[in-house]
């Protein structure tokens, strides 16, 4: 359901898959995704929940299954030349599922990997339990575009002038490097956030002004606030009640809300 709308963002409030199919129906289309997905990390008997409602523990198995689900509703969403950026990383007690949710995705859906960008955090905590285990200062964020538009799928990056002897464009350097703070401020609601900072980036590389933006894991509202503040139209999806609040209290700071 609608949680609250601005003049650029609509905030829904429930299961990621249920809303993403109330879309489909409702013939929205996106652009480009800006999100970062539960990474699975949970151990089923651990007491930590990681999120104030959602425990992120299911099986890989499940987890996998879940997420191709997700990647096949993008498909229904995304209009022709869009792209997906997708932050997720490993957990120090479930090294694996990030590898093998990857390569499901390859292998069962009709997307592909045009980049893959590391995102050096400012902060990390360190790894003081292990003895062999790095502490981890990096994430990634995956770059998915569909298989048959690897060559045509649209960023920002601009043409800077032409070959003299073949006339063939030549563009500028982005490099798939960037570092940004870890978040914007610390909450028990979510622990696993990224920060304004970090979307700026991604904005800066792949989002244009008339893109439409779909973050499918709003958490607190880090994509939305970022967004909100480039005039850039985007829909969000989050399950914890507690959370859109959260983000409803950022964002009306600065907007006015049209509430549900």
């Amino acid at each position: 359901m609608k949680y609250f709308k601005t003049d650029f963002s609509t905030l829904y409030l429930g299961d990621t898959i249920e809303e993403m199919t109330k879309m489909v129906e409702e013939r929205i289309k996106i652009d480009k995704v800006i999100t970062s997905p539960p990474y699975n990390i949970i151990r089923p008997n651990s007491t930590d929940r990681g999120y104030d409602l959602y425990k992120d523990g299911m099986t890989n198995e499940e987890y996998i299954e879940w997420i191709i689900n997700i990647f096949n509703l993008y498909d229904k969403l995304l209009n022709k030349n869009g792209c997906i950026c997708w932050n997720m990383s490993y957990g120090t007690e479930n090294t694996e599922c990030m590898s093998l949710t990857i390569a499901e995705i390859l292998k069962r859906t009709n997307f592909t990997l045009a980049d893959i960008i590391v995102w050096k955090k400012k902060t990390a905590t360190p790894n003081n339990v292990s003895k062999n285990k790095m502490t981890r200062i990096c994430e990634f964020v995956y770059i998915f575009c569909r298989k048959e538009e690897t060559q045509t799928f649209t960023t920002n990056k601009r043409c800077i002038g032409k070959r003299d002897d073949t006339q063939q464009a030549i563009y500028e350097n982005v490099y798939n490097f960037f570092e940004a703070d870890n978040n914007d401020e610390s909450t028990d609601l979510n622990k696993a956030t990224f920060s304004t900072e970090f979307v700026n980036n991604i904005i800066d590389r792949y989002i244009g002004k008339n893109d439409s933006v779909l973050d499918n894991f709003s958490g607190t509202g880090t994509t939305m606030l970022s967004c909100e503040a480039m005039e850039i139209k985007g829909y969000y999806i989050e399950l914890s009640e507690s959370q859109c609040e959260y983000t409803k209290n950022r964002i009306k700071k600065g907007v006015q809300l049209k509430l549900f």
